[in-house]
C-alpha cells in the first residue's frame, strides 16, 4: 500500500511535536512506501529539512500557500471565463451552500489557469457581490472583496497543485491538509482517507482569529466559517478520524464529524530510549533541575515561563531551569525572549539549543510546559520515561496525562496550572523543589502511566489496525512485497 502523509506547517521542517509523531509513525512501518505532501508558507523553505528522512519515504512534494502565480506570469493569456458547471461549483463554495466539493476539485484539477485571473475576474466578482448583498452590506465592498480574495488565494493555490497518487491519504490535520486529502480521495478512485488530529484544527484557528489584530469585526466570522467549512469537508470524506484524547473527540463531534468515524488513539513513545540515559552529574545535587523541552515560539509562551522562574528563584534558590530546544535567530519572538532574559538577569537559567533529550532528562528533577495550546505533548511522556513529574498549563490533554484519564487510581504525576499564569507556574516550581520526596513519587506515577497506556508499541498496534482497515477498503496489501522481510 502506498501511503501519502499530508501535513501543514511542520514535518520535515520543524523539530518536535507533530513532526516527531510523523517521523516516528513512518519508521514504525518500514515495509510501507510513504510519500510526503507538505504545505508550507513559501519557497524560502524549499528542501530545508531538519529530519533525515527514513528510507521508506519515496518522495516529498512541497506546496506553497504564498507563491508566484506561474501560469499568470505568462505575458499573453486569455480572459478566464468559467463554464456553467464550474461557476456553480465555485458559487457553492463561496456562498457556503451545499458545497459541491467534487465539482470544485475537478474544476481545479482539470484546467490549467491563472489563480490571479480567477480571483481578479468577473466570475469571482459576481460571487463576491452576491455574498456581499446577502449578508455584509454594512462594510465597505472594496475591503470585503480584497479580504475574500486574500482568504481564497492559499486554498486555490493548494487545489491547483498536482497531487501524488496513493492508496491511502493520511492527513495530520483538517484545514488545507484535509482538503487536499479529500480532493485526492475523490480524484483517485479506490483510495482512502485517514485524518489524525493532534489539535482540533478549526477550533485552534478560531482561537487564533479571535485573538488576532490583523482581522477585525465581521471579517473574524468570515475567516472562522472558512476554516470550519474546510474541516467539515475533511470529516465528510474521511473513512476514519482519530483524536488523541476523549475531550478532543467530543470537539470533533460538536463540529459535525460523524460519531461512527471517530476513534481515540493516544500518542506513544519508546521508553527503551530512556532506559539507560545518563543520570545526575557532579553538582546537580545542589539544584532542583527543571527541564523545558520546547522550541522558542509564541505558542510555547516562553516569556511567561521565564517570568515565573524569575520569581520562583527568588523564593527557592535551589531551582535551576534548563530551556532545551531550538530558535530562529531572526525570529521577533526569540528576540523578545532574550531581551527579557537580559532585563531580568535570572540566575541558573540555561539555554541549551537543540539537543538530544536522552542526554539531559536524566539530570532533571521535573519538566515544565508553559504552552497556550497543545494536543497530547510528547515532552510530558518523555519526562515520564525519565521518571520526572510534569508541571504543565491546562491545555490539550495535559491534565489527563498528569492527573489521569481512566487510570485515576494511579495518582497524580505532577501539577497543572492555568495558562499564562506567572504565579501558578512559580508556585508549582517552588512546591516541587521544597518537597522532593513527593516530586519523586509523582515521577514514578508518571512512569507507570506511560508504561500502561502511552508506549510506542501501543500506538503502532493501533495504526497497524487502521492501516490494515484502509488496505482492506482499497483492496491492496498493506506491506510492499518487495521490501517485506
Amino acid at each position: 500500500m502506498k501511503v501519502c502523509i499530508v501535513v501543514e506547517g511542520c514535518y520535515p521542517y520543524v523539530v518536535g511535536g507533530v513532526s516527531s509523531w510523523v517521523h516516528s509513525l513512518i519508521k514504525q512501518f518500514p515495509q510501507v512506501d510513504f510519500s510526503i505532501l507538505t504545505i508550507v508558507a513559501d519557497r524560502s523553505l524549499r528542501g530545508k529539512f531538519v529530519y533525515e528522512l527514513p528510507e521508506n519515504v519515496r518522495e516529498v512534494n512541497e506546496i506553497y500557500v504564498q507563491d508566484v502565480d506561474w501560469v499568470g506570469a505568462k505575458k499573453k493569456r486569455r480572459k478566464l471565463r468559467l463554464k456553467k458547471q464550474d461557476f456553480q461549483a465555485l458559487r457553492s463554495l463561496v456562498l457556503n451552500e451545499e458545497i459541491d466539493w467534487k465539482g470544485v476539485f475537478h474544476f481545479f484539477h482539470a484546467q490549467k489557469f491563472s489563480i490571479n485571473d480567477l480571483l481578479m475576474g468577473n466570475d469571482f466578482l459576481l460571487l463576491a457581490m452576491e455574498l456581499y448583498q446577502r449578508s455584509y452590506e454594512n462594510v465597505t465592498f472594496s475591503d470585503f472583496l480584497w479580504s475574500l480574495r486574500s482568504m481564497y488565494l492559499p486554498l486555490f493555490l493548494c487545489l491547483r497543485t498536482p497531487l501524488p497518487q496513493a492508496d491511502l491519504y493520511h492527513c495530520v490535520a483538517t484545514g488545507y491538509a484535509g482538503i487536499l486529502g479529500s480532493m485526492a480521495k475523490i480524484l483517485y478512485e479506490g483510495s482512502t482517507l485517514l485524518i489524525s488530529e493532534h489539535g482540533i484544527y478549526s477550533r485552534e484557528r478560531e482561537e487564533d482569529i479571535i485573538k488576532a489584530n490583523w482581522v477585525q469585526g465581521v471579517y473574524k466570522n468570515i475567516w472562522i466559517n472558512y476554516f470550519k467549512t474546510m474541516s467539515n469537508c475533511a470529516y465528510d470524506e474521511a473513512n476514519q478520524v482519530t483524536s488523541l484524547f476523549e475531550y478532543a473527540r467530543n470537539l470533533q463531534l460538536e463540529l459535525g464529524c460523524p460519531e461512527e468515524k471517530t476513534l481515540v488513539t493516544p500518542n506513544g513513545i519508546d521508553p527503551e530510549r530512556f532506559a539507560n540515559i545518563p543520570g545526575k552529574q557532579e553538582g546537580d545535587e545542589n539544584f532542583f533541575n527543571i527541564g523545558a523541552v520546547l522550541r522558542i515560539a509564541p505558542i510555547k509562551d516562553v516569556k511567561t515561563l521565564i517570568n515565573a522562574y524569575y520569581y520562583a528563584k527568588q523564593r527557592e534558590p535551589s531551582l535551576k531551569l534548563w530551556i532545551m530546544g531550538p530558535w530562529e535567530e531572526e525570529d521577533p519572538y526569540a528576540k523578545e525572549v532574550f531581551a527579557l532574559v537580559e532585563s531580568l538577569q535570572p540566575k541558573d537559567l540555561i539555554f541549551t539549543g537543540r539537543i538530544d533529550v536522552t542526554q539531559y532528562l536524566g539530570r532533571m528533577d521535573a519538566t515544565v510546559l508553559s504552552s497556550i495550546s497543545e494536543g497530547q505533548p510528547l515532552t510530558i511522556l518523555e519526562g515520564f520515561a525519565a521518571k520526572c513529574p510534569a508541571i504543565a498549563t491546562n491545555v490539550g490533554n495535559c491534565e489527563g496525562l498528569i492527573y489521569g484519564e481512566g487510570d485515576d487510581a494511579l495518582g497524580i504525576a505532577g501539577i497543572v496550572t492555568d495558562t499564562m499564569s506567572v504565579a501558578g507556574l512559580a508556585d508549582a516550581m517552588v512546591r516541587l523543589a521544597r518537597d522532593r520526596e513527593t516530586a519523586k513519587q509523582m515521577g514514578e506515577i508518571g512512569y507507570q502511566r506511560l508504561m500502561a497506556k502511552y508506549q510506542l508499541s501501543h500506538m503502532r498496534e493501533t495504526y497497524q489496525g487502521l492501516y490494515q482497515k484502509m488496505a482492506d477498503i482499497s483492496g491492496v496489501p498493506l506491506e510492499n512485497p518487495a521490501t517485506t522481510i
